[in-house]
């Protein structure tokens, strides 16, 4: 089996840009795979990789070979050594692609492949319902709908306040710098929402590493009262010992991991142990083996895994196939309040499945869905084939 065409997708659905490729081959058996780039700025240089890493590394190759084609793309683009979300997103939707179609050839599931099933169904929280609340009733309000719809888990931001734009979308805090009334406010909203969904939800705060962290240490302090889950990227992403300082100071576990990127991101993280949860993004972290071995290690320094999601259903769908096969998964990220158009670009997006806070394992070859083609058509970007390069 050899690969002969790479399609790149930049899809624009609700105000997002889903980044997608498929990957096909001379038995007729495509696979796909989805970048974490959907949101903030990257979406177009994430496209442009995919399709420099098709044309020199995938093209005419066999796509079984999933780790040897791996490290030729990581030891010969010269950049991927120390390099951040772009490459690694490119890198990370090419290798889903490669685990899809191994998996459509065999006829199985990808976790069959990497160990096999631990769990029949992973609980989900729910993420996005907050972004149009600003004072602290807005928040106690929304939340309740959440419970109604019938999740346990919830995550919100209280730093960050709405884009009042036609799309539902949150800004962050500018210059890691917040006033006393927006302090006081935010803290309120936690509280608010403790106060509407009662001991027994789970509540999970996201900092986006808005604050120096002193600022995000007395923050911290104020809301852990609250009984929160986690208190996530609480400092940049660089900083891991400004992330232990934290940890030390704060009563809350720590989780970290979708702006840091393959295993040699993560090893520090591990070594201080600066973070309790792990939070690897398949879409960037280099793909979906690559996050199984930061499972790995995480679970040798133990710290649970709660694999980071933010993009579209297909990378939902290979979320699954990873919490499908570690044992120290604690729960998985979805965003089930995004517009129809979003889940339809797939036949069957797991998203739908919920029920009662939890989501099935499903067992479909490959990652589990297929691309809508009708739908995904008007989005191509760049179409590798072999000998047009």
């Amino acid at each position: 089996m050899k690969i002969t065409e790479v399609k790149v997708y930049l899809i624009s659905v609700g105000g997002r840009h889903p980044v997608l490729t498929q990957v096909f081959t001379d038995e007729g058996i495509s696979g796909i795979g989805e970048t974490a780039i959907a949101y903030g700025v990257g979406a177009t240089a994430t496209a442009g990789m995919l399709k420099d890493l098709a044309e020199q590394f995938l093209l005419g190759k066999d796509p079984f070979r999933i780790e040897a084609l791996w490290s030729e793309m990581y030891d010969h683009t010269f950049w991927a050594k120390g390099g951040g979300p772009i490459i690694f997103a490119g890198i990370s939707a090419l290798e889903q692609a490669l685990w899809d179609i191994k998996g459509k050839a065999f006829g199985i599931p990808i976790y069959e492949m990497l160990g096999g099933k631990v769990r029949d169904r992973v609980r989900v929280y729910a993420n996005g319902w907050s972004y149009r609340c600003l004072q602290p009733a807005d928040y106690a309000r929304e939340a309740e709908r959440v419970l109604k719809d019938g999740y346990t888990a919830l995550k919100l931001y209280p730093l960050a306040t709405p884009e009042m734009d036609a799309h539902s979308r949150i800004r962050h805090v500018s210059m890691r710098t917040l006033d006393r009334e927006s302090e006081a406010r935010a803290v309120a909203s936690v509280k608010a929402v403790r106060d509407a969904v009662g001991p027994q939800v789970e509540i999970m705060l996201d900092l986006s590493c808005e604050l120096t962290t002193d600022a995000i240490i007395r923050f911290g302090q104020r809301v852990q009262e609250f009984d929160i889950l986690f208190f996530e990227e609480p400092v940049d992403p660089f900083d891991v010992e400004a992330l232990k300082k934290v940890s030390e100071h704060v009563n809350i576990p720590i989780a970290v991991g979708e702006r840091v990127y393959t295993r040699y991101g993560f090893r520090r993280i591990l070594e201080l142990h600066a973070a309790d949860i792990l939070q690897p993004d398949i879409g960037n972290t280099g793909g979906i083996m690559e996050a199984k071995k930061i499972a790995a290690m995480a679970e040798t320094y133990n710290m649970r895994v709660q694999p980071h999601h933010s993009a579209g259903p297909v990378s939902a769908a290979a979320a699954l196939q990873l919490d499908a096969c570690i044992p120290n998964f604690i729960i998985q990220e979805i965003y089930p309040y995004r517009p129809p158009e979003h889940f339809a670009i797939v036949d069957h997006a797991p998203e739908l499945d919920v029920r009662n806070g939890f989501m099935p394992i499903p067992d479909r070859p490959g990652l589990g869905v297929e691309l809508v083609e009708e739908r995904v058509r008007p989005f191509v970007w760049a179409d590798c084939k072999m000998g047009a390069q």
